[in-house]
């Protein structure tokens, strides 16, 4: 159940405007159980690499396929079935979950779409355990909730139980934490490893945050203006990065200060 993108492309504006480029010639790969982080700086392509191997937009060259098959090739059940198993969990779950509906209904609605469950207590069993694996408990007055009554993280959780919800075997989460506070954030990152570990869930992990991936990723892909400048071992790569362009991320990303983090404590 392997994810691939296979030397693809995409350009954005035809016609009378000069197209822009944002990826060129990108192939990478995700596997059940693998936490995969593509890093690089805002307008490098990772966004666009995540929408290409969701299915949402094609490439111009290359293609994506999953288990072997091209998406452009799939049948309608297959289409179906690619639904089921590659999910995503994005940035921002304000945008994501529709405000007028439940917790419930949303996760509901997902559930009749792909014939998870049939019938309204089947139904409701399958979003009570959803709840559970995510942390929202007790189950129940989650569910009744609706979006602006949540905070941050506890939509986020939802997003998460409406794409685990379907046991996907890859799922990409484009900056799933970069909006939350820092505790916030260690909470939904200890999820998803948690998932990873207990359903053999794979992460595609779109993110800035270098000090995440540190924390979370096995390997590491670097883009940047639309191409992968590295692709290296997590250990490898914050240790002996291979290009420039990663040494200066690396150089970028803040360090804390042990000493005055243990001020702050004692103070």
């Amino acid at each position: 159940m392997i994810l691939t993108a296979s030397h693809v492309s995409k350009t954005f504006g035809r016609g009378r405007t000069a197209g822009a480029k944002a990826v060129n010639d990108v192939t990478l790969a995700v596997a059940p159980g693998d936490f995969t982080a593509v890093v690089g700086e805002s307008g490098s392509g990772k966004s666009t690499v995540a929408r290409m191997l969701l299915g949402l937009i094609a490439p111009d060259e290359g293609e994506v396929a999953f288990d072997g098959v091209p998406l452009g090739s799939m049948s309608r059940a297959q289409k179906m079935a690619f639904r089921s198993s590659v999910q995503c969990v994005l940035q921002d779950p304000s945008a994501a979950l529709n405000p007028r509906k439940s917790v419930r209904d949303i996760l509901a609605e997902v559930i009749r779409l792909h014939g998870a469950a049939t019938g309204r207590a089947a139904v409701e069993e399958k979003v009570r355990e959803a709840l559970a694996i995510v942390d929202l408990q007790p189950t129940e007055m989650y569910a009744n909730r609706l979006p602006h009554q949540l905070s941050g993280g506890q939509r986020q959780r939802v997003l998460i139980a409406r794409a685990v919800i379907l046991n996907p075997s890859i799922i990409i989460a484009d900056e799933a934490v970069s909006a939350l506070d820092v505790s916030v954030k260690a909470g939904i990152l200890n999820l998803l490893n948690r998932l990873r570990r207990e359903r053999n869930i794979g992460y595609l992990f779109i993110t800035h945050d270098l000090p995440v991936v540190k924390k979370v990723a096995g390997d590491v892909y670097v883009m940047r203006s639309g191409s992968v400048v590295e692709h290296a071992p997590k250990a490898q790569l914050f240790a002996a990065p291979g290009s420039e362009y990663t040494r200066e991320l690396l150089a970028a990303a803040p360090q804390p200060d042990p000493v005055l983090a243990r001020a702050w404590i004692r103070g």
